[in-house]
């Protein structure tokens, strides 16, 4: 199984959540994307502890992440000492654990497409400190 890009948590509350302004933006990214998208179990922890106990919104969660659109990729003691390296590094922005477990993956695996609406985070984060990310959608016009 061939997997071309990650997913954020910003992005997958979006896809879940008709409310969000940018769920339409990232609906669009995500049907352009071949899956399945790669996350951390980092990522769903957040999506998780976002959605709350609202029945509804945890039942959605699950079926889209059972849905073989996702594929959660394994984080090992082995990866720690480069997760704490890169926020180390990006202290200053300041990069949170599925952040880094994001852009480590994105180095481990050769990926740089990236479905998220942390634009500033990972406009600034760096694959391997050079290679910029692609990131989906592409950043929303403030809107007054």
């Amino acid at each position: 199984m061939a997997v071309n890009a990650l997913i954020d948590t910003g992005a997958i509350l979006a896809l879940l959540d008709r409310g969000d302004p940018w769920h339409r933006a990232c609906v669009g990214a995500f049907a352009d994307l071949p899956l399945p998208l790669m996350t951390s179990a980092a990522v769903l922890a957040e999506v998780f502890h976002l959605v709350g106990d609202e029945r509804r919104a945890v039942a959605a969660t699950w079926r889209f992440l059972r849905s073989g659109a996702v594929t959660v990729a394994a984080i090992a003691d082995a990866d720690m000492a480069e997760l704490d390296g890169l926020m180390t590094r990006y202290h200053d922005r300041p990069m949170d654990f599925a952040d880094a477990t994001l852009v480590h993956l994105a180095q481990r695996e050769s990926l740089i497409t990236i479905l998220t609406i942390d634009h500033d985070g990972f406009e600034t984060y760096r694959i391997g400190r050079r290679r910029s990310f692609r990131i989906l959608p592409e950043r929303q016009p403030l809107r007054r």
